[in-house]
């Protein structure tokens, strides 16, 4: 098929797009700027390069032309500074722009990436579709509406939709857990309360198959799935599997939770008017008290996704990837 991927030259975006180009799909990448250095992978793999931004409309129908089905991975993260409207326009708006301009020109199918993250926490693991929803912060609001936004669409009959919710996006090319793996190698990781939390990691190359899946199973049409790797852990348990691949010991030293979430608090406070990074924030110690533990057995029903890259190995293959980089 002639697939189009927004936020290609990011890491879920890139791999997907090497991934569909792989599988024999012809891919079109949307990029905002040529001269980023991952443009280049993209073209290794024979990626086709559209210049565009979800704030353009006139570039994404340009971008749209000629497009069997859309696979939307791009959207502002989190960003020191940024105010809710930023959030808003790209992950709202954004994608309202995105499936005006895919109707225009005649796509079939959008699958849109959303996040598992809008569950929040998970008080009764693991977590179904119909889980309750509870965004925690401005980027997974944004990353709700936008789904809904989506869903509506496709309800109304403009477009096939299908909504995936990736858990956990770990791998080679992923800087987001390196804080985690650097401060267990460094042995500098605090360890917040007791660790008895669950948390689920779902390698990318796993991933991207399931995107693949959203994007051609016919049944998929009008639905949502969370894509989620083959087993969820303690953070404790995580931790130490973490450490077992470093060859360190797993952090002994225990702190409590709710003072350190003050002064978090007190650090987003300071910062984040100023567009300062904080050096710690809320969301961080939220790592260590939210429950995220998810259960896909819809997916692996409905398309046949099968994630078969167990725990010990994605974390080998990536800390492999982190000492190749020198970046642990």
């Amino acid at each position: 098929m002639r697939v189009l991927v927004t936020g290609a030259t990011g890491f879920t975006g890139g791999w997907l797009a090497r991934h569909l180009a792989n599988a024999g799909d012809t891919v079109r990448a949307l990029v905002r700027h040529v001269s980023q250095d991952r443009v280049g992978r993209l073209l290794d793999a024979g990626a086709e390069v559209a210049i565009g931004d979800l704030g353009d409309a006139r570039s994404l129908e340009v971008a749209c032309h000629q497009i069997e089905v859309v696979y939307h991975i791009a959207a502002m993260y989190r960003m020191a500074g940024q105010g809710a409207a930023a959030y808003r326009d790209v992950n709202v708006e954004g994608t309202r722009r995105l499936l005006e301009a895919a109707q225009t020109a005649g796509v079939r199918r959008i699958v849109h990436c959303s996040t598992g993250g809008v569950h929040g926490h998970v008080e009764r693991p693991p977590a179904t579709e119909d889980a309750p929803l509870a965004p925690g912060d401005i980027y997974q609001e944004t990353k709700l509406e936008g789904e809904r936004v989506a869903r509506a669409w496709g309800e109304a009959g403009r477009l096939e939709v299908v909504v995936a919710r990736p858990i956990g996006i770990y791998g080679p090319g992923d800087t987001r857990f390196l804080k985690l793996f650097r401060g267990i190698a460094r042995r500098r990781l605090p360890m917040l309360g007791n660790g008895g939390v669950f948390y689920h990691l779902t390698y990318v190359a796993d991933l991207v198959e399931g995107f693949r899946l959203c994007g051609t199973v016919p049944a998929a049409v009008g639905r949502t799935y969370l894509l989620a790797g083959p087993r969820y852990t303690t953070l404790r348990e995580l931790v130490a599997l973490i450490a077992s691949e470093l060859g360190v010991d797993p952090p002994r030293l225990a702190l409590p939770v709710w003072p350190v979430w003050l002064a978090g608090a007190l650090c987003e406070l300071v910062c984040v008017p100023l567009r300062i990074e904080p050096p710690l924030y809320r969301r961080r110690v939220e790592f260590y008290t939210k429950s995220r533990a998810f259960d896909a057995s819809r997916a692996r029903r409905e398309l046949g996704f099968n994630p078969n890259v167990d725990l010990e190995d994605g974390i080998h293959r990536t800390t492999v990837w982190y000492r190749e980089q020198g970046m642990l």
